[in-house]
């Protein structure tokens, strides 16, 4: 008897972006040619400096730990406490790794979740939190409170996602609110890991370099209170720093789950390159050189938030962060479209859950140029339908 053929592979759903397609194309056709803002992809140069740091540590001869070297994880608690405010931070506690994306896709298989335990994310969020829990069997829920959740959902929930500031909406939520997410966490024994990878680039009010508060951190005492029992923040310098190529991420927090983490991630292989360990430690150290992409990314906000407005959209959250989240009140793909036919690629607001499904996600990383060309078409098409 013959063997049943057998399917490979994981059962995933197709990467969203591939429905983008035949947008990319319908935008290509403009005269003046496409501008993608539809990805957060950075498009600015890395700097000079994290380049010769990696190029100095390219004679990578040896294996690399997973861990990281002590010299790399003090600048990580150094950066901790310069920019976000956690004092203290034991570098113990710190790991670094390749990307933050890795890290939250499988967070909740190297935690140890299984079938039938339940993973919480935003109401509006980045796909690859669900797709985390799916590949650790586990369920993905929707809450941006736990007391949302019935009882039973409640009492399976064992991790807990908060993304803030927010991708895709750039809504930041306060101390007094994270801190009423971990206390709810902890009554029940969930963990709470923060993707924080968007902090440094608050607008208005969260514009500390202007006047404003700090974008708080998971780990901060006001939200933590004296332990980081059962808390990990994760962050990435892709946006910051234009790493994006380089993957360099790192997690902090709860120091039994790191060391846990070190040792899964020793087994799986799961370590990050050393001459990116080196540049990672260089950026960390170095406040400058974000300051600066910051000021480019507040000048082409600022050509674009107006022109989209003046378009027809409404634009929600955005508080921080490299986009923009705006709705015509009509199906996210019909805005999508209209804004395709100036040669202006946006993203569907569906991709990140049903509650989006009539907005778009407009980024801020195309050139200068690009944006001015972007804003240019979307104030001349408004004129001209008024």
């Amino acid at each position: 008897m013959n063997a049943q053929p057998r399917a490979f592979g994981l059962d995933l759903p197709e990467y969203p972006w591939e429905q983008l397609a035949p947008y990319r194309a319908r935008a290509a056709q403009h005269p003046d040619g496409p501008v993608d803002v539809s990805i957060g992809t950075p498009v600015d140069p890395t700097p000079e400096f994290i380049r010769e740091a990696l190029a100095e540590a390219a004679d990578a001869h040896g294996y690399p730990t997973t861990h990281g070297p002590a010299s790399l994880r003090e600048a990580i608690a150094a950066w901790f406490e310069r920019r976000r405010g956690v004092r203290g931070l034991d570098p113990a506690a710190i790991l670094p790794t390749v990307g933050s994306k890795e890290l939250v896709a499988w967070l909740p298989l190297l935690l140890g979740l299984r079938p039938g335990d339940v993973v919480v994310r935003p109401r509006v969020a980045y796909p690859t939190y669900d797709i985390g829990a799916q590949l650790a069997g586990a369920a993905a829920v929707a809450a941006d409170s736990l007391s949302e959740l019935d009882p039973a959902t409640r009492s399976r929930v064992r991790l807990v996602w908060v993304n803030s500031p927010g991708n895709p909406t750039g809504i930041v939520r306060d101390a007094a609110s994270l801190a009423g997410l971990v206390s709810e966490a902890r009554e029940i024994g969930a963990v709470v890991a923060s993707d924080e990878c968007y902090a440094e680039l608050g607008w208005d009010e969260w514009d500390q370099a202007r006047g404003g508060r700090r974008v708080p951190s998971i780990l901060d005492p006001e939200v933590a209170g004296d332990s980081h029992e059962l808390l990990i923040a994760v962050y990435s310098l892709s946006k910051q720093s234009n790493l994006a190529g380089y993957r360099a991420s790192f997690a902090a927090g709860d120091p039994e789950i790191i060391a846990n983490l070190v040792n899964s991630r020793k087994h799986a292989g799961m370590i990050v390159p050393a001459p990116v360990q080196a540049a990672l430690a260089a950026a960390v150290s170095e406040d400058a050189h974000v300051q600066a992409q910051k000021d480019l990314y507040r000048e082409r906000r600022a050509l674009l938030k107006p022109a989209l407005e003046a378009f027809g959209l409404r634009i929600e959250g955005s508080e921080a962060g490299l986009y923009l989240w705006g709705t015509a009140g009509e199906p996210a793909f019909e805005t999508v479209g209209r804004l395709a036919d100036l040669g202006i690629i946006a993203g569907p607001g569906v991709f990140y859950g049903e509650e989006g499904a009539q907005h778009v996600r407009v980024a801020l990383t195309a050139s200068t140029e690009r944006i001015r060309a972007a804003a240019e078409r979307l104030t001349a098409a408004s004129s001209s339908s008024s």
